[in-house]
């Protein structure tokens, strides 16, 4: 999949059409004889260069009509909880999918990520998306996971649900001896009844945390960190099964 990027760096994922900015336009049959690392012109003769998609590119720019669990929750999930390839996930609350295809291409072609939602449009969008960066290991199911996981002996249960305290007994069923439950969710409350809840099941090595993302700020007159950051959007919240 190639993706387009103008000379500020603003990314344009390429469809079967023409591309057309405010730069000008682009044909598809150029686009579509460009190899990565191509520049192309647009008949107003400004330069786009032609970019590989890597994951992080496609989901910023893949339909979502919904918010997502953005890269710096993502990576501590997948860091605390020791996801890797070959492993099989349980996801709870797919959205646009933007957590089901960061999992799926972390665990690669030999695992795989079942991941359940109850609206029936988010989960056609997932769809599109996941059909759209090519993945084959992803199984996406329009039901409710508060009525049971169909799934056994898996590695890890992802939660992105409003009241994951009622899947915890299912999650507890589903996981394999060592697995973990991870939950994303953006109220404190929801933490502390979370916990109460993972402790009553059994879980152990609980933990909960926010990650805060600062970006720093390198000019020539001196270098400080920025004054906007990427502050609170949720907590996460891991138990493990043993």
């Amino acid at each position: 999949m190639k993706i387009l990027v103008n000379e500020k760096g603003k990314k344009f994922l390429i469809g079967t059409d023409d591309l057309h900015t405010d730069h000008g336009y682009i044909k598809k049959e150029e686009i579509g004889s460009s190899n990565p690392g191509d520049v192309l012109k647009t008949h107003l003769g400004r330069e786009f260069r032609v970019l590989k998609a890597n994951i992080n590119d496609y989901i910023e720019l893949m339909d979502r009509r919904c918010s997502i669990i953005l890269p710096k929750d993502l990576g501590v999930m997948t860091a605390y909880t020791g996801l890797g390839y070959g492993q099989r996930v349980v996801e709870a609350g797919t959205g646009a999918g933007a957590a089901t295809i960061f999992m799926a291409n972390v665990v690669g072609e030999t695992g795989h990520v079942y991941s359940y939602e109850l609206r029936e449009d988010f989960s056609q969008i997932a769809e599109k998306n996941v059909k759209g960066f090519g993945l084959e290991n992803v199984t996406l199911k329009c039901q409710d996971v508060v009525e049971g996981i169909d799934e056994e002996d898996v590695d890890l249960v992802f939660l992105d649900l409003p009241k994951p305290w009622e899947v915890v007994e299912h999650a507890r069923d589903a996981l394999k001896s060592g697995g973990y439950l991870a939950a994303y969710t953006p109220y404190i409350d929801q933490v502390k009844l979370l916990n109460r809840i993972l402790k009553k099941r059994s879980f152990s090595n609980l933990k909960s945390l926010e990650c805060l993302v600062r970006e720093i700020e390198v000019k020539d007159k001196g270098v400080r960190p920025k004054t906007r950051m990427t502050g609170h959007t949720g907590y996460l919240t891991f138990g493990r099964k043993i």
